[in-house]
């Protein structure tokens, strides 16, 4: 699945199915991403449907509509319960009738309903949420709601969902889960231990093919996601640079079993070519006191990564030096290691002796690979695709 992003053109449409004939058979097309969320205050209202309907135009022009189906990943968001139960789910009032459009739409033409449902985020945003509730392990005190009971988040919400489409007509509409997983850094919530029990308890949970009380047997789903991203926005919180269940360098995190092996165990990427064994730290003579300390971190955070750095993070137990010295590494590696970008203003140096501490890891970039060429296929240039895993049980 690749999750795009189109201007309101049939042109780029057109180009766009013309890049799946090229390229081969794709299940979905994704127009946009959670394009409702409240915080975006209204800014795709207007455009997300007609861009929805001019995907869906290009590709029955093409032959290709009974193939490829489009669809809108939701935040869980667009829908809630007025009496805090499944039962009672409906759509959210300031954008009820644009989604009952959406989903008539989507009915009409075969197409599935996706939501992305991160019990993370719920726990993120309300200190005050139930722990185990986010998880599969049972340990949870169970929600009940009529005759079901809910003993995770994740059923409760996605249930939430099918009252919402069954009170509205629309029982039957298909449901794809497009993204759900756990974050390993950059917040107290989102370390190792919890992602390996989020992941494979979301991984077993849907394995078993019960589905939810409202939806049982499979379920289709996403594992969001394959690797970290170091550059993404940290707008919604620094834990959004590591839902990988990688690492950048293509090392496992943690034992996870997709239910593909016997083994349970991820295999670590192969050839990864590193630059040299170096770093860039706080100069062992500066002063804490120095004025240039706080631009120069600053500058450097704002260009690089330090969304490890911080209360309950994995380097969150570094010591002041530490934190600078981390700032100005990630600085370093980001720019390839280039000398001029380890020239803070008497600030810092550069080492061979490896600054990590415990699980703060301070890392050293790949190397940088100039041997691909860019494809450009018509005036395409919007496609951005987000490497997910599949976990659908057939």
């Amino acid at each position: 699945m690749s999750y795009l992003l189109f201007p309101r053109t049939t042109n780029l449409a057109e180009d766009y199915v013309s890049f799946v004939l090229v390229h081969g058979r794709m299940g979905y097309v994704a127009v946009g991403n959670e394009p409702f969320l409240e915080t975006y205050n209204g800014s795709f209202l207007k455009t997300t449907f007609p861009a929805l309907q001019n995907i869906q135009s290009a590709l029955i022009k093409a032959g290709l509509s009974n193939q490829v189906k489009v669809t809108v990943p939701q935040n869980a968001d667009v829908y809630e319960s007025s009496t805090g139960v499944p039962s009672g789910g409906d759509f959210r009032a300031d954008i009820h009738d644009l989604m009952i459009a959406i989903v008539k739409f989507l009915s009409d033409n075969g197409a599935p309903f996706t939501v992305n449902i991160y019990p993370f985020i719920s726990l993120y945003i309300d200190a005050n949420f139930p722990v185990e509730y986010a998880f599969f392990d049972g340990n949870s005190s169970p929600l009940t709601d009529g005759g079901n009971t809910y003993s995770n988040m994740f059923d409760a919400n996605y249930d939430t969902l099918v009252y919402a489409l069954q009170k509205n007509g629309f029982g039957n509409l298909p449901i794809i889960v497009g993204e759900i997983g756990w974050p390993t850094d950059g917040d107290r919530n989102a370390n190792i231990e919890y992602g390996r029990r989020f992941n494979q308890g979301f991984v077993a949970h849907i394995s078993s093919g019960k589905g939810t009380p409202m939806r049982p047997g499979p379920i289709d789903a996403y594992l969001f996601s394959l690797i970290d991203e170091d550059a993404k926005s940290v707008d919604p919180g620094n834990f959004e640079r590591h839902w990988g269940i990688l690492t950048y360098d293509g090392r496992p995190k943690y034992q996870l079993n997709l239910g593909t092996t016997n083994s349970g165990t991820l295999i670590s990427a192969r050839g990864v070519r590193y630059l040299e064994k170096k770093w860039c730290i706080m100069r062992p003579s500066a002063r804490l006191d120095d004025p240039q300390v706080a631009p120069s971190v600053s500058y450097a955070c704002g260009l690089a990564d330090c969304s490890s750095l911080g209360y309950g993070t994995s380097c969150g137990n570094l010591d002041a030096r530490g934190n600078i010295s981390y700032a100005f590494n990630s600085y370093f590696q980001q720019h390839n290691q280039l000398d001029t970008a380890c020239k803070f203003p008497n600030l810092s140096t550069i080492t061979k002796s490896d600054p990590s501490v415990g699980s703060c890891r301070f890392e050293i970039m790949i190397e940088p690979y100039y041997g691909g060429a860019e494809r450009r296929i018509g005036s395409l240039r919007l496609v951005v695709g987000l490497i997910l895993f599949l976990l659908t049980v057939l």
